[in-house]
């Protein structure tokens, strides 16, 4: 199982909607995943349609005592088909005081010891971080094994998530636990000057550390969580439901070790020693455009991986040219345009992706 905690000190900033609809589209693509609501406001617990109020147990009951009287698995709730939840409640936030007296290493492992009863039943769990770095936020780092810290487009977050890299960085000098943390950009809004700015000093500054995938602002997020729903099942048009999905795509093949593509090693396959690799040229034009990239099957995925890219000006408009080395067969790609997937515009073949969306089909004789 892997455990992801989604963190961040700041408030508004995604947190819940991605654990919410990250979690959604991963149970939609058949895996098993456990929404863990580490928050007291809960309000992960009420985007999935549950009342705290109205619920016999929570996460206190399983990490107030040292054995608990319940295990974790016996106040998980189902939501949906392979979606649980782990509610929260507002006696949550009485956790600090009362594991005030017990050791670091005690009070920092409840929710990692209570994890490992339910280690075989998931695939994820998604573990939603209160707004503050406390006992609870550091039981949900000690647990995890990654973290996505969502970043809201603006130049004040960014310097507010280069002191929780500093304290997540911290926490695995004092446990001897490293994470694998990655930078979530959300809120986006491409349309203004200032957010594709923004965006672009958000991929300047934490480099590799940033997912491809970009959450833009999109007001229907709002609406599923107020209908109790992640987005998914709601509508698989909205922008919400593209960028989760290919958020979920991104999550997935994370740590996934890639055999080698056309992409990576343009050679002749020895099997096939009379079927050239060729030279493929595709364009993508833009006039508001900061970065594009391109990614595909023929090279897992991983925007720009195994591609030789050149940017020209052509009048006002710029002219992203990419250059692959691929095989005789057929392709499906995409192009990702400021963290945005879009279909190439200039090839009419398409077809429906799995998560949701088209994908551009590119043809190789």
């Amino acid at each position: 199982m892997r455990v992801i905690a989604v963190v961040n000190q700041k408030g508004g900033c995604g947190k819940t909607t991605t654990a919410i609809n990250l979690a959604g589209c991963l149970s939609a693509d058949g895996a098993r995943v456990l929404v863990v609501d580490l928050d007291p406001q809960a309000h992960a617990t009420l985007g999935l349609g549950v009342d705290p109020d109205q619920l016999d147990a929570n996460l206190y009951e399983i990490l107030a005592e040292p054995n608990p009287r319940r295990a974790l698995r016996e106040i998980c709730l189902e939501i949906d088909a392979g979606l649980q939840l782990a509610p929260s409640g507002v006696v949550l936030s009485a956790l600090e005081q009362k594991l005030g007296a017990e050791p670091v290493d005690q009070r920092t492992n409840r929710l990692s010891r209570a994890l490992e009863e339910v280690q075989d039943d998931f695939d994820y769990a998604l573990i939603d971080c209160p707004p503050t770095v406390g006992l609870l936020t550091f039981n949900a780092l000690r647990a995890a094994t990654e973290a996505i810290v969502p970043l809201e487009t603006s130049s004040f977050a960014i310097h507010g998530v280069q002191k929780l890299l500093e304290t997540i960085a911290l926490l695995g000098e004092r446990v001897g636990h490293d994470l694998d943390v990655r930078v979530l950009p959300t809120l986006y809004d491409g349309r203004t000057r200032y957010g594709r700015e923004t965006l672009a000093q958000i991929r300047e500054t934490f480099g590799d550390l940033c997912f491809d995938s970009v959450i833009r602002h999109n007001v229907k997020l709002r609406e599923a969580a107020a209908r109790g729903r992640p987005i998914q099942r709601i509508t698989r048009r909205a922008n919400g439901t593209i960028d989760y999905a290919a958020l979920a795509v991104e999550v997935a093949l994370r740590g996934t070790e890639l055999a080698p593509s056309p992409a990576d090693s343009p050679q002749e396959d020895p099997a096939k020693p009379d079927i050239p690799y060729r030279e493929v040229v595709l364009r993508f034009r833009d006039e508001g455009a900061n970065e594009v990239r391109i990614a595909g099957d023929f090279n897992g995925w991983v925007p720009d991986k195994g591609v030789f890219s050149i940017v020209e000006a052509e009048g006002e408009a710029r002219v992203w040219t990419k250059i692959l080395q691929l095989a005789p067969g057929g392709y499906q790609y995409r192009y990702v345009v400021d963290g945005e997937w879009r279909e190439d515009p200039d090839n009419p073949e398409t077809t429906r992706s799995a998560v949701g969306g088209r994908n551009s089909v590119l043809q190789v004789r």
